[in-house]
This record gives structure tokens, sequence and C-alpha cells, in this order.
């Protein structure tokens, strides 16, 4: 676990903002739920045979009433959850987006921490592909909107739940022809979920995966039309895909389409974004069935990504720094910069240094409002204040301009000090 201080804060700042902007033009609604959930939701919605629920979950006992809790590996449990829970499907299908802390004890890696961060996308109450397809799109949009680039689409299809069946019982009959070549993972899980086994990373296992039997040769009519109208709608729009056969994602609860936006520059756990369909999930943990599809991304990979791309990230930075001789003027140039951020002005105020010599020289304040970004420094000096006015020095533009301002005029001026000016 770690800190985000500033800085790096900033960059959190503008990526969030970024997909608020961006939801809300699809006209997804922020959901908040609580980090602390019931154990038992993420066992029955996730899987027991999951790494995440036999390895990675951060349970404990609730010391008051012996309840079994856990902090949330993921979100989408939590938001199906709420969703039931409070019968927000009752009018119709639901657009739901989320940000926020998750906790699961796995190796850190690159970008992928124990308590991670992740932001994520769910679409509740809709049967077809095409909101599978505008997920999609939506995360597609959000990887123009950052800047990123050398980001792949991977896509694939689960079926449904008979499909599966019928392939599960094809691929366990083949890979107990093989048992003596799949680790001790693969055969722990032969029988429970052999599904998992063709995401296996062990490269001695490679050839015998490659030729297993695939999901995808055995879904019926209507599982195809619904991956063809994913596809149909992504080639529309521009967007390059892959169908991987392997891609089955983490979680028990998907079904039909899932996908992962993939990239190569972030080692071996590339993976940034990733989702799917989960039609059966909101039954599962005991509300009334109802189709759903959802993704999530991770901020932390996303973050490291946009660094590894040498991608701009705008700097905060205030509009005006308020350099102040002497403490005297503090009352006055106060009020001043309180006018002024009521007109919407980022100002940065020196303080008195922690030696105790008064607010310091004029030249160690100008160095610190150089330091600070800001295009102008207001120049509370007491000549300028007798005359009831503030000097203004442009500070980036080279020319090192000055002007006054009256200080009984603050409305008239005060927006030619912001930057959107």
């Amino acid at each position: 676990m770690n800190d985000i201080l500033p800085p790096d804060s900033a960059r959190w700042e503008w990526l969030e903002s970024k997909v608020r902007s961006l939801m809300e033009r699809y006209a997804y609604r922020n959901i908040r739920t609580p980090i602390v959930e019931p154990t038992s939701l993420f066992v029955r919605g996730l899987g027991e045979v999951t790494d995440i629920v036999e390895k990675e979950m951060y349970s404990f006992e609730d010391r008051l009433n012996g309840e079994q809790l856990t902090l949330r590996p993921e979100a989408t449990a939590g938001v199906v959850r709420a969703v039931a829970e409070h019968s927000m499907l009752y009018d119709g299908g639901k657009r739901l987006y989320y940000m926020g802390p998750m906790f699961r004890h796995e190796r850190p890696q690159r970008g992928r921490y124990r308590q991670f961060h992740q932001i994520g996308a769910e679409a509740l109450g809709f049967p077809g592909g095409e909101l599978d397809a505008e997920l999609i799109l939506l995360a597609n949009a959000l990887w123009k909107e950052l800047g990123l680039h050398n980001v792949r689409l991977e896509i694939n299809s689960l079926g449904q739940p008979d499909e599966r069946k019928a392939h599960r019982a094809a691929l366990i009959a083949y890979l107990e022809r093989h048992v003596d070549a799949l680790d001790d993972e693969a055969r722990r899980r032969l029988h429970s979920n052999p599904l998992r086994i063709l995401d296996t990373k062990n490269p001695a296992m490679q050839q015998i995966v490659e030729a297993a039997p695939r999901l995808i040769d055995f879904l019926g009519e209507a599982s195809l039309q619904h991956f063809n109208v994913v596809k149909a709608i992504l080639d529309a729009n521009g967007v390059s895909w892959r169908v991987n056969p392997r891609l089955v994602r983490g979680m028990d609860y998907y079904n039909l389409t899932v996908f992962e936006f993939v990239t190569d520059q972030l080692g071996s756990q590339g993976t940034i974004c990733g989702g799917g369909r989960y039609d059966y999930l909101i039954e599962q943990i005991g509300g009334k069935a109802a189709p759903a599809v959802g993704w999530a991304l991770g901020v932390e990979r996303v973050l490291e990504l946009l660094k590894e791309q040498g991608s701009a990230i705008p700097p905060v930075t205030p509009d005006v720094y308020a350099v102040i001789p002497d403490a005297a003027a503090l009352p006055v140039a106060i009020a001043t910069l309180e006018r002024l951020r009521a007109h919407g002005v980022s100002v940065q105020m020196h303080g008195a240094p922690a030696s105790g010599e008064g607010m310091g020289s004029m030249k160690s304040q100008f160095k610190k409002a150089d330091a600070s970004g800001a295009r102008h420094a207001l120049v509370f000096g007491s000549d300028e204040l007798a005359r009831g006015m503030v000097l203004c020095k442009s500070l980036r533009d080279g020319s090192g301009a000055q002007t006054e301002h009256c200080l009984d005029s603050v409305s008239e001026w005060a927006s030619t000090l912001q930057f959107s000016s």
C-alpha cells in the first residue's frame, strides 16, 4: 500500500476529471458502495475456486457480531448488491460508474499494489450486444481522451451456461489425456474450474492449452449472433479487435462477451482494463434476474502507462502568487485574495518562513512565485497600498510586464489573471 502525494496526486485528479466528463457524455451516473462487504457476497459472486477468493481477499470476523467481512477485492459484486437491494431496475436499465480503492493480498507488481484503485462502468438491465459494444467504445474513447496509444483490444465469447457445460466436459476429457504435463495448479483446477487453466501463464503448458477445445466452437446460434452484433458495431466505429479464444477473465460470473484492453509496455501484466457480460450475477446474489455488462480499469496501471508513453499531464498551478513584503499588509492582501477567489481565480498566498524573520525577502518570495508555476505575481507593496493599488507582474510570457490594479474594483480585472482568459 502506498501514499499518493502532491504533485503526483494531481495526475490522479486529472484522470478522474477526464473520466467524469466522459461518463457524463455517455449518460453514466456515479454510484458509491462500501469498502467492506459480507464475505459471502464475493464467494457467491466471484466463485469459490477463483484466485481472488482462495488466495487474495482480506477477510476478517466482526468482533461485535461474528459476521465474516471482506475488504472489497473488486466493485462489481457490490454494485450489483446495491442495485438489487435498492430495486434500482424497477423502472428500467441503469448505467453506472464508480471510482475507488480495492484490496487484494497478492504479490505487488508494476502498477499494482495490495490497495489499488479501479474505475469501472456497469450497464444493468440491458440484454443486447449493443451495450457490450457501447462499453467497449466508452473505454476506447477514454484512451483517446488520455492520449494513450499502443493499446489493443482482445475479445471473446464465453457463451451461455449450457454451452460452457458442453465445452467443459470436452475440455476436461482433453486435459485428462495430458494430465502428466499439467502443473500442480492446473491439476487442482482440472475438475473444479478447468476454464481458468486456459489462462495459465506457465510456458511449459502453452502448447497443450493452444490445442485445447475452443469454447467458441461450442456456441449456439443466439450466442454467436450476440457476438456478431458486438463485432459489427466495433467495426462500424473503426475499433480494431482480435478474438482471443483463451480469454476467460478471472471471475466465474461472466457469460457471452468478455474483453480486455492490453499493452505490451507494462511487462507480463499488460491488461489495463477488462470486463464482460454477467447476466446471472444479480439473481445469483439474491436479486431479481436481470442482464448486465461492465468493465473496470486499474488506475495505477493506466497512470503508469501514461508515464511510460511520455504523455503530458497538465500541471496544477495557481493563476496568481501573492507577494507580501510586510506583514502589516496581510489584512488588506488576504481580503483582496478572497475576493479574487470568489471570482474563480486560483491564488497561492505567500506564507512567512519558519525562521520567524518576517515575511521573507522580496527575492525569496519571487523565487517561490516562479516555482509555483503561477502566471502572475500580485505584489502588495506599501507604496501601492497607500494609493489603493496592487502591482501585477507577469511571470510567464518573458516580458516581465507590470501593471497596477485598483483594490476597490477587483471584479473588473479578476478575469484577466486566469489561465483560461
